[in-house]
């Protein structure tokens, strides 16, 4: 079967295609390459393309002819869709709208979507399962929570079956270091870490160390690229099975605080991390750890490489052997 991959040159995308080829899928790369990396195809074709472009799109379903859709491309900085929200409702609502309206108009029917905990928002102290209130902080989030009711509405009237994914912060890499995570700029956490590490930037800024947390700075639950793409190998099958529209939370339950993925970096490279402090950044959640005990007791997933040492280890292997790196 054939699968369209929006976003497969990016980090999660790119871990999903090597998935998808090693079960038996032949996975289709659709990427605009303005986040992805070419080097980072590896594991099936690829169409080269926006998703604001529909007649792109349209292309792309009439060569290929998908049988279903695994939705990564978006775009996910928070510092970005608070800046400028209309490029997100843009690209990240008008794009997912183009490939739905296509996927149904060829009888793809089955789509797997990459939303995320920030359709929650900031509500502390509580462990966010799939029935919690959606409140997003921002455009990012928003997008997202826009593009779930989309889907929800295409299922109502055109009996598109979707699967919904909320995660948390994804990190790692592949085991074996064949693709792993690298973003110009870089935003996310333990790779900013790692590159500190490696002498690659100074230091790390800690934004904000006067939060209601036990060390001051924001937590946030930590899941293993393997494991979440595993997870979406896992909601094709739910959809290729004929099983029912579903929502999953993935992440472990635990959350992490900035400082404490410093202290397991340090611990995990033997080697110090230079850090400096920050203001704190506007639209950063407090807390967000996830409760996902559905994923677990439906779709049988179990996050077993999602420890803290790890995803460092796993993320540091990759960094120090990437030939996509700068």
């Amino acid at each position: 079967m054939k699968i369209l991959v929006t976003g497969g040159a990016g980090y999660i995308g790119s871990h999903a295609c090597k998935a998808l080829a090693r079960s038996g899928f032949t996975p289709i790369t659709f990427d605009n390459f303005s986040t992805g990396w070419r080097e980072a195809v590896r594991f099936g074709p690829y169409v080269e393309g926006d998703l604001t472009d529909k007649g792109t799109v349209e292309n792309a379903f009439k060569k290929h002819q998908p049988d279903a859709v695994l939705h990564f491309a978006a775009l996910s900085r928070v510092d970005e869709a608070m800046a400028n929200p209309g490029l997100y409702w843009r690209n990240n609502v008008l794009g997912s709208l183009n490939l739905v309206e296509t996927a149904v108009e060829h009888g793809c029917l089955d789509f797997v979507f990459s939303s995320t905990c920030a359709t929650y928002g900031d509500q502390d102290g509580v462990v966010l399962d799939e029935d919690t209130v959606q409140a997003p902080l921002n455009a990012y989030g928003a997008s997202k929570q826009a593009v779930e009711r989309i889907l929800h509405d295409f299922s109502t009237t055109h009996g598109l079956r979707h699967v919904i994914f909320r995660y948390f912060n994804v990190a790692g890499a592949d085991p074996d270091a064949e693709v792993g995570e690298f973003h110009r700029p870089e935003t996310h956490l333990i790779p900013i870490v790692l590159d500190a590490v490696a002498g690659a930037r100074d230091q790390v800024t800690i934004y904000g160390t006067d939060y209601p947390t036990e060390d001051g700075t924001c937590v946030r639950d930590y899941v293993h690229v393997s494991d979440l793409v595993d997870a979406h190998i896992l909601g094709l099958r739910w959809l290729l099975d004929g099983k029912e529209n579903r929502v999953f939370n993935l992440g472990t339950g635990s959350g992490f605080s900035v400082r404490e993925v410093i202290d397991a970096a340090r611990r995990v490279t033997n080697r110090e991390v230079p850090t400096e402090i920050g203001d704190r950044r506007p639209g950063d959640a407090i807390k967000l750890v996830s409760g996902s005990s559905r994923a677990e007791e439906e779709l049988n997933w179990q996050p077993t490489k999602s420890t803290m040492p790890q995803m460092i280890e796993d993320a540091w292997r990759w960094h120090q052997v990437a030939d996509y790196k700068e």
